[in-house]
């Protein structure tokens, strides 16, 4: 009997690395800090992608876990990195409204206005789901109202089509006194 090889041919490696992989990913949506940083430190990218192309950045910091997401930023992860729906990591806290992680982005070099192709920047997203609280803190990040998406769209736009009401009234009265 041969013993296995390591091609990509090889079956049961790549099962093993399936699994590993998996593994790595559920220590991300988990938070588990503590045991993703041996794993980065013997070298696993910190930019490592999923199959719907969510980083390990984007889920801790999706899930609300800041330690995890700071270990992460620590160690090199890209705040810009986009997952395969054009969303940033930013983009997916002020979504979920976490307004301690959304700092923790900010100051590791997330940008207030990024907007991957096709995508919306983090304050369309606060716009879209009604999350006033989200607007202010990214306008006072220095977002930019009025930054528009490839259809030319701005937040306020998002905010209408959306029916958010309170995000329409803000948005609205920030425009009119700027």
């Amino acid at each position: 009997m041969s013993e296995p090889t390591h091609s990509s041919n090889n079956p049961e490696l790549n099962d093993e690395a399936l699994a590993f992989a998996q593994k790595v990913f559920d220590l991300a949506r988990n938070g588990d800090a503590e045991a993703l940083a041996p794993l980065l430190d013997a070298g696993l990218p910190v930019d490592i992608l999923t199959s719907n192309g969510d980083s390990l950045l984007m889920l801790a910091s999706y899930h609300g876990h800041e330690a995890a997401s700071r270990l992460l930023l620590e160690r090199g992860a890209d705040p810009e990195l986009a997952n395969g729906r054009a969303q940033t990591p930013l983009a997916g806290v002020v979504f979920k409204g976490d307004g301690q992680l959304v700092k923790l982005l900010l100051e590791h070099g997330a940008a207030v206005d990024g907007r991957p192709d096709g995508g919306k920047t983090p304050l369309m997203y606060a716009a879209m789901f009604d999350r006033t609280d989200m607007l202010d803190l990214l306008l006072a990040a220095g977002a930019n109202p009025r930054a528009q998406d490839d259809a030319q769209r701005t937040a306020l736009d998002y905010a209408n089509a959306m029916g958010a009401s309170a995000a329409v009234a803000y948005l609205t009265a920030r425009l009119e006194h700027a």
